[in-house]
């Protein structure tokens, strides 16, 4: 009820803010892909789990160790000696875990480093956003791949590809007509097509009229 109730004040809120001032909206996800530098800090953080990841494989395999041996002589075992053993295997399964939600958990060692390495990243798209918005007069600018929950978005209102093109990223074949926001042909007017262009043919565009395709009459018999 809570989550239809806020799409429902989003939705309402897009539509009163889209008939005072200009809205727009990117894809953070799809620009971080297109970045080299995201890229490569993907794999730098693929490292570091792989080796935090074998880190803590050595260490679940000394506390399974321990019980083996545990088991293994249990029965030779004093009641105290017992008691000691089981301290000892429940201390290093604590340090495991401990260790694991250090390195994995909320605001870990693997958190805190992404943030690190991402901070710039995300301070150039931004910057880039920042730049396409002033140049496009966008009054408001959301993130799809962000946690606001956009249930209809019309392509006319997306700016991606102004923004890959700000960081120097945007292709040719995603620049094409057709493509770009809605307010692409503002920005271009000698560009709009005649009355009755629309759907022609270049040489009808040209002045000439469309040839007859050719057809080959049979021979009488």
């Amino acid at each position: 009820m809570k989550k239809f109730l806020f799409v429902f004040l989003a939705g309402f809120f897009l539509m009163h803010v889209s008939n005072a001032q200009k809205i727009g909206y990117i894809d953070s996800n799809f620009i971080l892909s297109k970045m080299p530098a995201y890229n490569k800090v993907e794999q730098e953080m693929n490292k570091y789990a792989v080796t935090w990841e074998k880190e803590i494989e050595n260490l679940q395999k000394d506390v399974d160790k321990l019980k083996q041996e545990y088991r293994a002589e249990e029965v030779l075992l004093t009641e105290e000696m017992k008691k000691k053993r089981q301290t000892e295997i429940s201390k290093k399964e604590t340090e495991v875990r401990d260790y694991q939600r250090k390195v994995f958990g909320y605001e870990g060692m693997m958190f805190k480093r992404r943030q690190d390495l991402m901070r710039p990243i995300q301070d150039e798209v931004f910057t880039a956003v920042e730049k396409v918005s002033k140049s496009k007069q966008i009054a408001i600018m959301f993130d799809k791949s962000g946690d606001l929950v956009m249930i209809y978005t019309n392509p006319i209102h997306d700016y991606t590809e102004y923004v890959l093109e700000e960081l120097g990223l945007a292709s040719d074949k995603a620049n094409t007509k057709g493509k770009q926001p809605a307010d692409a042909l503002k920005d271009d007017p000698d560009k709009l097509p005649e009355v009755g262009e629309e759907g022609a043919t270049e040489e009808q565009k040209a002045g000439e009229q469309p040839k007859k395709p050719t057809t080959k009459k049979k021979p009488n018999n």
